[in-house]
């Protein structure tokens, strides 16, 4: 009985615990952590997030870039005239106007589909090549339908390859254009001076100018596609997966 009534005063009234053995009324709450299971999945709804916003701005950037090399291909603004030429006029790829002598009045010719009107074989070469990088990256552009149907990785990585065999071709199309100066209408224009890899009294227009820009942007958009195609993945990692597996079949 004694033991009992010294039990009794040590515990206080109403049967709760006894002082300091827990947060009182006015402690501040612990914070809640997530679980591991649940933090890792949010963690990766971000990251397929910020994925797919990047894939957007890839996509746009590949849109823009078409137009460029679309533009770049067409125009016969490479090379053309200054103040110093005996003739106006101005080349491209493929066509090209020079001025008559006596008129003043440009004269154009030049087709892709009529190779015997380019002036150079070393022009047809060039015209070759950069016109195979201008179908690829159109290409790109058609595969972004297979979004729809194949893997995301997958689409990104075939896109990826394009785009940097369309940078191979741009280089190699700038680097052998020059060695169609020495041609004879180019000669005409620009004066006696000019030869392979010497312009003469012309000057670099801004198609050319940029085609070489284009290969930096067609390695970039390659190298980013790349990226996205290694980091793309829409599903759970597998670990998950065998989780809530095991979480259905209880």
């Amino acid at each position: 009985a004694a033991a009992a009534a010294g039990a009794s005063r040590l515990s206080p009234p109403g049967g709760g615990a006894a002082p300091g053995s827990g947060p009182g009324p006015g402690a501040p709450a612990m914070p809640k952590l997530l679980p591991a299971q649940e933090a890792a999945r949010i963690y990766h709804t971000n990251y397929v997030r910020n994925a797919r916003a990047m894939g957007v701005l890839w996509a746009l950037f590949t849109l823009c870039f078409s137009i460029l090399m679309v533009v770049t291909f067409i125009q016969p603004y490479w090379i053309g005239d200054s103040i110093d030429t005996p003739q106006a006029g101005y080349f491209g790829l493929f066509s090209y106007c020079i001025g008559n002598a006596l008129t003043g009045e440009l004269i154009c010719k030049g087709s892709p589909l009529d190779f015997g009107t380019i002036p150079s074989s070393a022009f047809k070469t060039a015209m070759f090549f950069v016109g195979i990088s201008t179908f690829l990256i159109i290409g790109s552009i058609l595969c972004f339908s297979l979004f729809f149907f194949c893997n995301a990785a997958t689409v990104y990585k075939v896109c990826a390859w394009m785009q940097l065999a369309a940078a191979t071709g741009l280089m190699i199309g700038c680097l052998i254009y020059p060695d169609g100066w020495d041609s004879s209408e180019v000669k005409r224009m620009c004066g006696d001076k000019t030869d392979k890899y010497t312009l003469g009294a012309c000057t670099v227009r801004w198609a050319y100018i940029l085609c070489i820009i284009g290969i930096l942007d067609a390695l970039i958009l390659s190298f980013l596609a790349f990226v996205l195609g290694n980091r793309q993945d829409n599903l759970l990692p597998s670990d998950f997966k065998v989780e809530d597996k095991e979480e259905g079949n209880d």
